[in-house]
């Protein structure tokens, strides 16, 4: 199944997965910037196609990252408790099969769909999750944030402040759904109609908000591109 041709994609350097006939997993990752703000139904569907593909092995394992339209998700256990009173949320909520429970994705936070055929990967999901929240570390780091990760809680962490939110699924071991971080200070007052993550008490930062300087979204998507280059492939 090709995928759909009109995506608009810039794209980091591409390099082709490789087949081998001895089984082994080639090590390619294609990066992939979608423009512009992007309707939450229309990157789910990305990511299904994406998935149909990669596991009939009509294209390569992709990593999306964009930017939403806003929104509000929820996870597959359709938990609205976080969301407090729907009625009075400022955007739509749209019910999903990742994990975890209520977030907010729009406009100045990068969302990430890392699509990987986890079979040439161990097929460990929890691997996974762990090396997403490292990449998107190490991109902190880079811009002189020192994040990390707080026990027992899935995500990416300045002391008690949450920076990003982790949650995947997964189709006959091909991943989907992955992570959102917060770049602009203009993309954290949507998450004060919410529990973000089920988790009271949470606030929510951003990188530039961190890092004390504007960052932008396009420099801060490259160095992400490239740490999780580095970890997933």
């Amino acid at each position: 199944m090709p995928l759909p041709s009109a995506w608009p994609t810039s794209r980091l350097p591409i390099r082709s997965r490789r087949s081998s006939s001895t089984g082994n997993r080639s090590d390619m990752l294609e990066i992939r910037h979608l423009p512009g703000y992007i309707p939450y139904e229309d990157g789910l569907r990305l990511q299904e196609d994406t998935v149909a593909a990669v596991l009939a092995k009509e294209s390569p394992d992709i990593l999306f990252l964009l930017e939403h339209e806003p929104v509000y998700t929820i996870g597959r256990l359709r938990d609205q408790s976080s969301l407090r009173d729907s009625s009075l949320l400022p955007h739509p909520v749209h019910e999903t099969n990742r994990g975890g429970q209520a977030t907010y994705h729009g406009p100045g936070q990068i969302t990430g769909y890392p699509i990987l055929d986890l079979t040439t990967r161990g097929k460990d999901l929890h691997e996974h999750l762990r090396k997403i929240e490292q990449a998107l570390i190490l991109a902190c780091a880079r811009f002189g944030v020192g994040a990390g990760r707080r026990d027992g809680l899935t995500g990416v962490w300045v002391e008690n402040r949450k920076l990003a939110s982790i949650g995947v699924g997964v189709r006959k071991w091909i991943s989907m759904h992955g992570f959102a971080i917060n770049i602009t200070d203009g993309s954290l007052p949507p998450f004060f109609a919410i529990t973000p993550c089920g988790l009271d008490g949470v606030s929510m930062t951003s990188l530039e908000k961190e890092a004390g300087r504007p960052i932008t979204v396009a420099e801060a998507s490259v160095v992400i591109g490239e740490e999780m280059r580095r970890l997933l492939e």
